[in-house]
């Protein structure tokens, strides 16, 4: 019998990753501090009527040709390897996956993210992932950038989730607009698990929510972004609201394994069910 599939679905700035996944090597990089560069890459988005990704993407390419840096596919998965992640998070998704085969569960680990796909592609932790949808450039003959390949913002990331849920490839554009009834759905919402920290993830958040999977709300351990996270608990956009510690016996820990355990206990009710109706029939 196949396993019941179920699907993680991540963002990863501040919910992986201790902040944004360009300010650990990127930004130093072209001779910036973090704080200077989303300073000045927003204020730009903001005096040219940008979307703030896609400002910061051009800005990034900017930057570079001024200071006559290659920003080039393997430099930016380069900038991937020296990012530091929340505590367990190296060791959550063997742990979780073993978790899931004990319940006749088939765990797949998604990210949906507006950060950038070349710099993810460098991690650590990318193989664990089914797929990566993030920001994307497009590279002329020389290796530079000279496009947004794809920008993923708060509308794209709920498209992104659809794509999961039908069973699509991330560049299946067209698919995704196309009538699928629920049972042919690969995996259904209520079997979707999606954790995020910002305001890009609420309508996500709040869509596999409304639709019986569990959104879960992370924040920054003792700091002030707790208070956005419960309030996203309070405004009942999110199941719960918890601490970005991946340990196990921790608060996303245990709560993660309890509504995997659900997901099975439904599904064998379902096939407990199924069997006394065909009784029945029979």
């Amino acid at each position: 019998m196949k396993r019941t599939k179920v699907a993680l679905v991540y963002d990863f700035d501040e919910t992986l990753s201790t902040t944004y996944m360009q300010d650990y090597l990127l930004i130093p990089k072209l001779g910036l501090k973090p704080e200077t560069f989303w300073k000045k890459a927003n204020a730009w988005s903001l005096e040219n009527q940008a979307d703030q990704v896609t400002g910061s993407m051009y800005y990034f390419t900017k930057i570079a040709k001024e200071k006559n840096i290659c920003l080039s596919k393997e430099m930016l998965k380069d900038c991937g390897k020296n990012i530091e992640y929340y505590d367990g998070v190296k060791e959550w998704f063997e742990r979780i996956n073993h978790f899931g085969k004990y319940l006749d569960l088939d765990i797949e680990h998604y990210i949906i993210s507006s950060g950038y796909e070349e710099i993810i592609e460098g991690c650590s932790i990318r193989p664990y992932f089914k797929e990566v949808a993030g920001c994307a450039f497009a590279f002329d003959e020389n290796g530079f950038p000279i496009w947004p390949a794809r920008v993923v913002n708060y509308q794209a990331k709920v498209q992104y989730l659809s794509k999961i849920n039908k069973g699509l490839r991330k560049l299946d554009d067209k698919a995704v607009n196309e009538y699928t009834p629920d049972e042919s759905r690969r995996i259904p919402y209520s079997r979707i698990i999606y954790l995020g920290d910002g305001l890009t993830d609420i309508p996500s958040m709040k869509m596999v929510k409304d639709r019986k999977g569990t959104a879960i709300a992370v924040y920054k351990p003792k700091s002030h972004k707790k208070r956005r996270a419960t309030q996203m608990l309070k405004d009942n956009r999110v199941d719960f609201a918890l601490p970005a510690d991946y340990r196990e016996g921790k608060g996303i820990d245990i709560a993660v394994k309890a509504v995997l355990y659900r997901i099975a206990v439904l599904r064998d009710l379902e096939a407990l069910q199924k069997a006394e109706y065909k009784k029945i029939k029979d």
